[in-house]
């Protein structure tokens, strides 16, 4: 069931060749950013491009509560006035961050170094989510936190008085860990260190930057060594949210399986941290083409065009892949349904925890639709029946994963039969245009 109303079943027919071009919303990670770092600056923050998903209106709704004002302009534009670095105020109530773990996490690395205290809340999947990655890093500034058995939510954040600068090694790839380390540290004095030995999706970096924070990344021995000095004043930024890649896979994944189609997807961002889908497709045999390619705010972007390609292989997708594309495995796994031969993912543990354990949840859903998968601790591999052989007729549950619920919904539109899922409520986190757009394009979807 969804978290945020009563569950909505779902089912997707097979479709006629997909056709048209598909505006997918605003880059859901730039939009958190957008509206964390505005809050943080001293003056007005211009937005265009804003991802309007739940998961964002939790986090403006949040930054509001914290002091700043937030104003929807309509259409995607906003408006942001910051209280500065160190200027949040108290939250008068519990700070609900929806389904959103990129939001909760974020805005406890925002807070941690501030004399506030702050309860944080979730829907059920969050709630089940661990928080002990980001809380153990905040500790070392000296935040503290009291939550629920197993570092889960709800839980309170008490903000270090008197922060220190850190240097921290993050353990796993985590662009939410890194990311809330150098927001904790923008209200620590001195220099606070971050170093990963995989990079990660690098917003965080090129929007501090942006804002006018000092920071440097250098390649080292260690990794990617990322020093942020802390107490800048941010300045207002006038910010263009270039459109989603994550939500761009499923229209591109989509006319990549559907026999016939020709799709456009114009404006999606390609930051090289995450467009691992689009190589991975390409490598696989994707007609997969890159139009107008350009740079906006400092962000490389370029149009996707995504024809039907029966002749899809399966292949090894390297494990150094997974950081660029960790969102993107489940519609992955659909399209490695319907190419020949073995698709092996490897180095993916972090799909364990994320808003479900997404191994299982596709794993379970491939199979009741007839497709064989084998899986581990930290990898999965699925077996392709060619164009047009997945059979399909299966019901699938979405655990509250809007991102489950579209790569099923994906899978119905070129399986032999309608595919479906229990809720497709949460879809609305992250892509609310989702259906209308699909449905453009071609896609028959019903509701129970």
């Amino acid at each position: 069931m969804s978290g945020h109303g009563t569950p909505t079943p779902m089912t997707s027919h097979r479709a006629d060749p997909l056709a048209g071009v598909a505006k997918v919303p605003g880059d859901k990670s730039i939009s958190h950013r957008s509206l964390i770092l505005g809050a943080m600056a001293v003056g007005e923050t211009r937005i265009s491009g804003l991802l309007e998903g739940e998961d964002v209106l939790d986090t403006a709704k949040a930054m509001q509560a914290f002091g700043a004002e937030v104003i929807n302009h309509g259409g995607g534009k906003w408006s942001v006035f910051g209280v500065g670095v160190g200027g949040f105020a108290e939250p008068d109530n519990v700070i609900d961050c929806g389904n959103s773990g990129t939001g909760v996490r974020l805005i406890m690395g925002t807070m941690a170094t501030s004399p506030i205290s702050v309860t944080f809340t979730g829907d059920a999947s969050l709630n089940k989510r661990p928080m002990a990655r980001v809380t153990d890093p905040l500790a070392l500034f000296g935040a503290q936190a009291v939550g629920r058995s197993g570092g889960r939510l709800p839980m309170t954040i008490v903000g270090a008085a008197d922060p220190v600068p850190v240097r921290y090694v993050v353990p796993v790839p985590s662009a939410q860990v890194k990311s809330a380390v150098l927001l904790a540290g923008l209200n620590a004095p001195g220099q606070t260190v971050v170093i990963e030995k995989e990079a990660t999706r690098d917003h965080t970096e090129r929007m501090l930057e942006g804002f006018g924070a000092e920071i440097t990344t250098e390649e080292t021995e260690e990794g990617r060594v990322i020093t942020l000095t802390g107490r800048p004043e941010l300045k207002p930024q006038v910010i263009a949210v270039p459109r989603d890649p994550s939500s761009a896979a499923f229209p591109v994944c989509a006319a990549l399986i559907t026999p016939g189609s020709d799709v456009l997807v114009p404006g999606i961002g390609l930051n090289p941290t995450r467009a691992g889908l689009f190589t991975t497709l390409r490598e696989m045999g994707a007609d997969l083409t890159y139009e107008n390619e350009r740079v906006e705010g400092g962000e490389p972007v370029a149009d996707l065009r995504a024809r039907y390609s029966p002749s899809m292989q399966g292949i090894e997708v390297p494990p150094e892949r997974a950081a660029s594309m960790i969102d993107e495995y489940p519609v992955l796994s659909v399209v490695a349904s319907f190419a020949r031969g073995e698709t092996m993912m490897v180095g993916v543990k972090e799909l364990r925890v994320k808003e479900s354990d997404r191994i299982d949840a596709m794993a379970r859903g491939l199979r009741a639709n007839g497709v064989a998968v084998r899986e581990g601790d930290d990898w999965w591999a699925v077996t392709g029946l060619g164009p047009e052989g997945v059979p399909g007729g299966g019901t699938c549950e979405s655990f509250l994963d809007h991102r489950i619920a579209m790569s099923f919904m994906v899978m119905g539109m070129a399986a032999q039969n309608p595919v479906s899922v229990d809720d497709g409520g949460p879809i609305a986190t992250s892509f609310p245009i989702f259906e209308p757009l699909m449905t453009a394009l071609g896609a028959k979807f019903t509701h129970a």
